[in-house]
């Protein structure tokens, strides 16, 4: 990670993803999202679940919360106070990510330890990818905070030749034109196709 990385702030990116959920109607939440095993109301449990991971992550408040791996967990339930918990725990999220001490030394979300600086990346990652997915899923214009995207691609593209990729949380790398803009090219690296639609 680069130092830029280390002192970026997920608020605005966070906002941006409290927005999309906000306007999500109730009548959408059993349709189809770009990652096939969620429809948008387990998107937004998904989003809540790790929003309360990468907060404890930043904390290093280690414990439950960082501990279990994303594919240990069943498909995530939509808490029925979600309009009011999710843009609580992402604000959460993003104020713990704004002590420098988040960044430094070392963390654990799920289940694996790692740098500060590489947990603050992928809480920035997933807030980028997420976004993009709720946004395609129910019809809302989207555009990311740069600096989260730019957070977002870099740490995709270190993960792009990873052999062991399809096992993990990604799926295969789907081919985007070197040319796109760069948040097609993050969704690419991240198994997504850019062109998706319900």
């Amino acid at each position: 990670m680069t130092d830029t990385t280390s002192t970026l702030d997920l608020t605005p990116q966070a906002m941006i993803v409290a927005r999309l959920a906000e306007a999500v109607r109730d009548d959408q939440l059993a349709d189809a999202t770009p990652c096939p095993e969620y429809t948008v109301g387990t998107l937004l449990g998904h989003l809540a679940g790790l929003a309360v991971a990468f907060r404890d992550a930043g904390r290093k408040d280690l414990g439950p919360t960082t501990d279990t791996a994303p594919d240990a967990a069943a498909v995530p339930d939509l808490d029925p106070g979600w309009r009011a918990e999710l843009p609580k725990v992402l604000g959460e999220l993003a104020d713990a990510w704004r002590d420098p001490a988040a960044w430094t030394g070392m963390t654990r979300a799920g289940g694996v330890d790692l740098p500060g600086a590489v947990a603050g990346a992928v809480a920035a990652d997933e807030l980028v990818i997420h976004g993009w997915d709720l946004a395609r899923a129910t019809g809302q214009e989207y555009v990311p905070d740069p600096a989260a995207l730019d957070a977002s691609h870099a740490l995709l593209l270190t993960d792009a030749d990873d052999p062991d990729r399809e096992g993990g949380i990604f799926g295969p790398v789907v081919p985007v034109p070197d040319d796109a803009p760069l948040l097609d090219r993050a969704v690419g690296l991240s198994g997504r196709d850019p062109g998706w639609t319900p």
